[in-house]
């Protein structure tokens, strides 16, 4: 990113001849020996690997980390992924290997984690709304700390098969989510781990609320309207208002690049915020890729990176940018004021949530 270039390479670099990718770009994780593990399956092997850094990085030890919760997103888990190449499982744990629920049942196990633990899987929103579980609990004084995954490898012959037969994927390479002739999305794997803490961190970003809701509309796309997401990021916007948090600065939206949802996203952020003074967007997936159900946490995750700086991340230059005041800087920037964070689920699922740079 700092660089300004993307993630994104051909698709057949990965999956060879085992189906046509027309072309199609993806970005995937480098090194598959964290992926492979005989007990685990691909994506719980994924999410104990993010989870002992992101431990280590928030220095969780002792009690504190016994007690945690531990709160996964995926869109799929390790539902396609029983053939992974290289891979020689124990039958033993056939039935575990394909639930949801082992990506956060593995960390918990390996680590000792006796806190309660759940995966959500809202499409991709799903690590989105892990991290907002995760701050509900935290309000409610269930836990102090919680572990947040968003883990997703989609790059396998059947996903990218479905996601080619629904229309959702790129025919044209243009990698630019608000471009009038975008055609889809660029899939991508990842795996992120995030600590959510009540205690006071000075260097750490706020996390200030969470919203979600249901267009009720289509099983695959979203009104053309944007009226689900619009309504959504209205309430965080009056609730924002309620407790005197900053205005609204910069928004990560969910940028997936179908042409549906560019024309849909733009129309609820320029209703639903009305802003008076420039606010700057951070679409992230021409970066790395429409990671999925883990699309949520990474941007999160990249958010709170620079945040820690007090600042945001660049864009991918030469992007098409909405109409004023929202504006694409394509070097990094201050940061100030609220940031929104979007993700919308296929289903019709939006989510929303708000930070604040560290003071």
């Amino acid at each position: 990113m700092e660089a300004g270039t993307t993630g994104l390479r051909p698709l057949s670099d990965l999956l060879g001849d085992a189906m046509d990718t027309d072309g199609l770009q993806g970005s995937w994780i480098e090194n598959r020996e964290i992926l492979n593990s005989r007990k685990w399956a691909p994506a719980s092997a994924l999410a104990l690997y993010c989870a002992k850094q992101a431990i280590e990085d928030a220095g969780l030890s002792g009690t504190d980390l016994k007690q945690a919760a531990v709160i996964g997103g995926s869109s799929r888990g390790n539902a396609w992924l029983h053939d992974w190449p290289g891979r020689r499982p124990f039958k033993l744990m056939a039935a575990s290997n394909s639930m949801h629920g082992e990506i956060a049942s593995a960390v918990s196990i390996e680590l000792g984690i006796t806190g309660p633990w759940q995966v959500i899987s809202s499409g991709c929103a799903a690590s989105l709304d892990a991290i907002g579980m995760a701050w509900m609990m935290l309000q409610s004084g269930i836990v102090r700390h919680v572990i947040v995954l968003g883990v997703e490898l989609p790059l396998v012959e059947g996903i990218v098969r479905d996601y080619q037969d629904t229309g959702v994927l790129s025919t044209n390479g243009i990698n630019d989510p608000y471009h009038p002739e975008t055609s889809g999305f660029f899939p991508g794997e990842a795996g992120c781990a995030l600590v959510l803490t009540t205690e006071d961190v000075p260097t750490a970003p706020k996390l200030t609320g969470y919203w979600c809701n249901s267009d009720a509309d289509s099983p695959i796309g979203m009104p053309s309207d944007g009226h689900g997401l619009r309504e959504c990021l209205s309430k965080a916007v009056h609730d924002l208002s309620d407790t005197i948090q900053p205005e609204v600065a910069a928004v990560c939206p969910h940028a997936s690049g179908t042409l549906l949802h560019a024309m849909a996203e733009k129309q609820a952020l320029l209703e639903a915020l009305e802003p008076e003074n420039d606010v700057s967007l951070h679409p992230l997936k021409p970066f790395t890729g429409h990671t999925v159900g883990a699309s949520g946490a990474l941007d999160t995750g990249i958010l709170v990176h620079y945040l820690r700086i007090k600042q945001l991340p660049p864009n991918l230059k030469g992007l098409t940018s909405p109409p004023a005041p929202f504006h694409l800087p394509d070097s990094t920037t201050q940061a100030s004021g609220t940031i929104l964070k979007i993700a919308v689920g296929m289903g019709g699922h939006n989510s929303v949530i708000s930070l604040t740079p560290p003071q």
